[in-house]
């Protein structure tokens, strides 16, 4: 798997400072995508084991709230095996670190219904996520008013209570910020 970057103090893709990835690859091509760039699998670098010991490393001081995943696309079969060991990785060596992911597939209708490559490694993969961010980036539902999300469509599920339940479970919004307040909801 090759990686376009990785952002090692990002507020923009999850609540706090976080490390982000930000893999290569991605067939949904969104019209006016704010990372089309990253769409072609061989963009950036090769990710290898000197990269996952920096994300690693970026992740341990204790302001840094947690770990973030974009694209490209995460859930491309040909990211698949390597987004699963770094996210085993992170949660063995930093379970108290958040985990955060963005695909443009939708995890009730493809993701856990093993529509997208291996449905052992997207399993684990979601046993992993904290928060996912899903569905495709639509121009038309674009609005500066949302938080973490590019378009309307796009939903912020909490992953483990969405597993516990059985159900989709949209975030509660506990991490949400008010706009120009800084206060965060209880």
């Amino acid at each position: 798997m090759n990686y376009a970057v990785i952002k090692k103090f990002d507020i923009a893709n999850g609540p706090g400072v976080r490390v982000s990835l930000f893999v290569s690859g991605c067939r949904h091509r969104c019209k006016n995508c704010f990372n089309s760039e990253a769409w072609d699998f061989s963009y950036g670098k090769p990710f290898d084991d000197g990269t996952l010991r920096d994300i690693i490393s970026a992740l341990t001081p204790d302001y840094i709230e947690g770990f973030s995943l974009l694209g490209g696309e995460p859930f491309e079969p040909e990211n698949q095996e390597t987004v699963c060991r770094i996210l085993r990785e992170i949660k063995q060596k930093l379970p108290r670190k958040t985990v955060w992911c963005y695909t443009g597939f939708l995890y009730d209708d493809e993701l856990q219904k093993g529509a997208v490559g291996n449905f052992d490694t997207v399993k684990e993969i979601l046993e992993n996520i904290d928060v996912l961010v899903d569905g495709r980036f639509v121009e038309e539902l674009k609005s500066p008013d949302l938080i973490f999300r590019g378009s309307s469509n796009q939903r912020i599920i909490d992953v483990k209570k969405s597993a516990e339940t059985g159900k989709t479970v949209i975030s509660d919004g506990v991490w949400q910020r008010k706009m120009g307040s800084g206060d965060i909801y209880e």
